[in-house]
């Protein structure tokens, strides 16, 4: 079991169905509403605890009213929150629109997490303990490099999610073992990520590819689901990944493409994030087939 630990995000999702997203200017009605624990840290924790991982959290919440609906959904999941700190004001939220074909937009203010400006000495030794250290961009830049850094200087392997994209300093690049990105960020990111030994491109439904630190290429392809929203596949696709990284990337590969696509198939992100059992049985029925 790979020992993970996560310093990212945590957010409270405000999830609108509706049939068409509207256009600028536009008022259109709604199907639904839900409020659902999500954060790209949080989804990738939870999404690597099911699939076999052993994670440790380490990122913010509030002290509104969505505080400890946050901190449950982590606790209830099996991941480790001890190093889940609370700070005043509000914590993250994210508005999501979601039509009937299951595309989404997305509006997220950071809240607590834009707050994570600093790692205590048992943040570190969490990540000193890790085998792999899993970090996003919904957090401040510089918190990213401090735990990319610790981790590099102790032997963890340091896997980014380089999401929401942007440009990032070239000591953060320099710090980095594995980077997973869609294909619009590996296209906007190019230059960035041939410095990156190992890099893995999403594909959505057609799977995913690996390149190497050699230029050795791999692919998986996609498995058949029918998407209901697409909202945390591709946090549930990093965090199986990782969960798994130990085993080779073609295992890892296949894991991850597999937990994404079955997260596409309910609505919510760490709602939608499948079970160990789900995944070993598609698993094993897209080897049968």
């Amino acid at each position: 079991m790979a020992r993970i630990a996560v310093v990212g995000s945590i957010n409270m999702d405000l999830v609108t169905t509706v049939g068409r997203r509207p256009e600028p200017g536009e008022t259109v009605s709604g199907e639904g509403f839900a409020l659902v624990p999500g954060g790209k840290g949080s989804n990738q924790a939870i999404a690597a605890q099911r699939a076999g991982g052993d994670v440790e959290f380490v990122g913010a919440v509030g002290d509104d009213v969505f505080a400890a609906a946050l901190r449950e959904v982590l606790s209830k999941a099996g991941v480790g929150v001890s190093r889940l700190r609370a700070v005043d004001g509000p914590s993250g939220i994210a508005a999501i629109v979601v039509d009937g074909g299951g595309e989404n937009s997305i509006i997220v203010v950071a809240g607590a997490n834009g707050r994570m400006t600093e790692l205590t000495v048992a943040d570190r030794e969490t990540i000193a303990a890790a085998d792999v250290l899993m970090c996003q961009l919904e957090i401040p830049v510089a918190t990213v490099l401090a735990a990319a850094r610790h981790a590099r200087a102790n032997g963890t392997v340091v896997m980014l999610n380089p999401s929401p994209v942007r440009e990032l300093p070239a000591e953060v690049w320099a710090e980095i073992d594995v980077a997973v990105v869609n294909e619009g960020e590996g296209e906007q990111l190019a230059a960035a990520l041939s410095g990156v030994p190992h890099v893995i491109t999403t594909l959505g439904a057609a799977g995913a590819s690996y390149r190497g630190p050699r230029g050795e290429m791999l692919s998986q392809p996609g498995i058949p689901v029918r998407v209901v929203d697409t909202t945390g596949a591709g946090d549930t696709f990093t965090g199986a990944l990782a969960a798994h990284w130990h085993r080779g990337p073609r295992t890892a590969l296949a894991w991850a493409c597999t937990a994404g696509a079955l997260a596409t198939t309910k609505l919510g992100a760490s709602a939608s994030i499948p079970e160990l059992a789900e995944i070993r049985r598609a698993l094993a029925e897209a080897g049968a087939r």
